[in-house]
């Protein structure tokens, strides 16, 4: 091939809406209490192929952590107004490591992306796309199954949070 090949599939994303009437600040808290940051260490126990050391973080670490928090709502001082949005992005290297292994294209979601935010009526929401959705488009049931475990585990952190 000389020449870059572009090509395009449409798919479909189910998107999850979760509403809660606990304050913003509230659904915040509770979240970042119930899912650490990210552990830097499990990447570099990844990297060095430390399979000890791996192995006891997929038996006693968390299914699931942040890896990175975005203040959204501060970009809207521009726009008149701050207002409380936050973005996670959230998952588990290891969990990852079991799609990218069979589709490294399943990178592109991984970590997952959820939205935190406080609507008009002062209500928190979450919004995200559901995981075997977004790993779904790759049609390889390795990944998919993987996506499947990622839907339930996701919904019930965040469940947790907003109830």
């Amino acid at each position: 091939m000389t020449k870059a090949e572009v090509t395009s599939k449409t798919v479909a994303i189910k998107h999850i809406k979760i509403r809660s009437a606990k304050t913003f600040a509230e659904v915040r808290e509770q979240l970042e209490a119930a899912l650490p940051e990210l552990d830097a260490q499990i990447v570099e126990h990844l990297s060095r192929n430390d399979e000890q050391a791996v192995k006891v973080y997929q038996d006693a670490g968390a299914k699931l952590s942040i890896f990175l928090a975005r203040d959204h709502g501060a970009l809207l001082q521009i726009a008149g107004g701050r207002r409380n949005a936050i973005q996670y992005e959230i998952g588990n290297p290891l969990t990852a490591s079991k799609m990218t292994r069979h589709c490294l294209a399943a990178a592109l979601y991984a970590p997952l992306r959820v939205v935190l935010f406080e609507d008009e009526d002062g209500s928190s929401v979450f919004e995200y796309d559901q995981p075997s959705s977004l790993f779904g488009q790759f049609d390889d049931e390795r990944v998919t199954e993987v996506g499947r475990y990622l839907d339930a585990a996701l919904e019930a952190a965040l469940l947790q949070a907003a109830d």
